[in-house]
């Protein structure tokens, strides 16, 4: 039985550390060498705006206030320092499963006779047995690694928990960006609400002031007042949309909806910083979200292993040390001692197919995670190269629309000139004056929008989760 017992051993330590000696390696990435949508007329920097702190690239004082806000008290951000808590007790519970563990108990019976059960006279009827012992709880002998593999797994899963609440730090800063240059935006639009209402309302009156003079007719007046209508019902609408954005943004601080502080206006933000989206390479060690779906699978790799090592002999150890005595004075003397050692070896022979279906679930996991991990980076590659096209587009479409306002604003003023010096309609001058509105507002939404795809272009680049 003895060379039975130790020629399984012997072999399952060589199939053991056989199967065990494959360590994980990063899947191989083919990446692009430069993103699609980059500015190819700029010399390629292997610098990105993405490896910078988040307060270097929005200078916005109040902005930067909301973000530390939404970094201390946003709950999905809590919520995951609890998840991180978790996996880091989860660590500390597979650990525990490598080393021996004991307990210690003393019992101590009392029992009395009654005094037609003593059968030796002149006997005590009263009598106490105690034990002190020491046990050494079912501790397996790690040889194959089954344990040291989930442990292995469980650190992967912390680290994929940590680089989740950076990701999630990321989605939190471009979220809070995002809702406060949409906030400086309608506060834009609710200034080019009153700004035009005011001066249709001033316009309205000199048409009016003419239509009393025989200059004008009734009809000047009614389209008119038809304009001075349009900007005053806008200007309810924009104020809804204020409060409401407000309402988001004070949720993203885990604040009660409350107005928001605004620093600069739209149009003082600071010039933005110069955008270099670096190698793609790099994006692989910088997005959160893609080291930590390579986390998951190395988790995965490490499930696999463990499910395989269940296949050999499991080898455990229990036993006890202590005293027992049926006189409590006697409990601590030498011939009082007391223990037992009990190795055992059991191996699995036939399980229905269990270990087969262990493994095989295991290495689909693995499969499942690795998939993830490659589409991750495929998504990240995308949200850039997405990201660079907007950027680049939506500043030269900023650029047109400055001069097309431009161009409106001398419209209107020759128009109304025109009116008022009687060589031409009112219609030409409404017309420009509704052109005039309606590019300002394109204006300030395309303002935005830049200020907006600088957000996106950061976050895509995975940045935001520096401290």
């Amino acid at each position: 039985m003895k060379s039975v017992i130790t020629a399984i051993a012997i072999i399952s330590l060589l199939a053991g550390s056989v199967a065990g000696q494959k360590k994980y390696q990063r899947p191989d990435v083919k990446t692009p060498g430069t993103f699609r949508g980059v500015d190819t007329t700029a010399p390629l920097d292997q610098n990105s705006i993405g490896d910078l702190k988040w307060f270097e690239v929005f200078k916005d004082d109040e902005l930067q206030k909301l973000v530390r806000t939404a970094m201390e008290q946003n709950y999905d951000l809590r919520a995951a320092i609890a998840r991180i808590n978790a996996e880091r007790a989860n660590v500390g519970l597979a650990r525990s499963n490598q080393f021996p563990q004991f307990e210690a108990g003393a019992d101590v019976t009392s029992t009395r006779l009654s005094s037609n059960g003593q059968n030796i006279p002149g006997a005590s009827r009263s009598r106490s047995f105690g034990e002190v012992l020491l046990n050494l709880l079912t501790f397996e002998i790690d040889i194959w690694g089954r344990l040291r593999q989930e442990t292995k797994a469980a650190r992967a899963e912390l680290r994929a928990s940590e680089e989740d609440r950076k990701a999630l730090l990321t989605t939190v800063v471009s979220d809070v960006a995002t809702g406060y240059f949409s906030l400086l935006e309608l506060d834009s639009e609710l200034d080019i609400d009153k700004r035009t209402l005011a001066t249709r309302e001033d316009s309205l009156r000199l048409i009016k002031l003419r239509q009393q003079g025989g200059v004008a007719t009734m009809l000047d007046v009614r389209q008119a007042e038809e304009l001075v209508y349009q900007a005053s019902q806008t200007i309810p609408d924009t104020e809804r949309a204020i409060e409401q954005t407000e309402n988001q943004i004070s949720l993203l601080l885990g604040n009660n909806p409350q107005p928001i502080s605004r620093g600069q206006s739209l149009i003082q933000q600071q010039e933005l910083p110069v955008v270099p989206p670096g190698l793609p390479s790099s994006l692989l060690e910088r997005r959160p979200d893609i080291r930590a779906a390579e986390q998951n699978l190395e988790a995965q790799h490490a499930l696999v292993y463990a499910a395989k090592a269940a296949y050999f002999p499991r080898i455990s150890l229990t036993g006890l040390l202590g005293f027992q005595s049926n006189q409590l004075s006697n409990l601590f003397i030498r011939p009082s001692g007391v223990w037992s050692f009990v190795p055992q070896v059991t191996q699995p022979i036939f399980t229905a197919g269990r270990l087969k279906s262990n493994v095989k679930f295991a290495k689909a996991q693995q499969d499942l995670a690795l998939i993830q991990y490659q589409q991750t980076i495929q998504t990240a590659f995308r949200e850039v190269s997405d990201a660079l096209v907007q950027y680049r587009k939506v500043k030269e479409i900023r650029t047109q629309q400055e001069l097309l306002v431009t161009t409106l604003r001398d419209r209107s003023r020759l128009a109304y000139l025109r009116y008022q010096g009687g060589v031409d309609t009112l219609l030409n001058a409404l017309d420009a004056d509704r052109d005039l509105f309606n590019a300002e507002l394109s204006l300030a939404q395309t303002r935005r929008n830049e200020l907006l795809s600088l957000v996106q272009l950061y976050k895509a680049l995975g940045g935001g989760w520096q401290q």
